[in-house]
């Protein structure tokens, strides 16, 4: 199962972090820089990019990949 990578608020910055990592893979100093990067990542990975914004609640969320339940219809 391919791993998330998730943009989230840090006192130097937005992190880009694969799930389960104990370190960011980068830091950027605006939110939409570290959303592009965390969307690229996903990409490649066929995972799911995350997007929390700075009050720790998920703004936004993008599946690449192959969905386990698509919608009906």
């Amino acid at each position: 199962m391919a791993k998330n990578y998730w943009t989230t608020k840090r006192s130097d910055g937005w992190a880009v972090k694969r799930e389960g990592a104990s370190r960011a893979s980068s830091v950027h100093t605006t939110q939409a820089e570290a959303w592009s990067e965390t969307r690229r990542l996903a990409r490649g990975a066929q995972s799911e990019a995350l997007l929390q914004g700075a009050d720790g609640k998920i703004r936004a969320r993008n599946s690449y990949g192959n969905d386990d339940y698509p919608p009906k219809g």
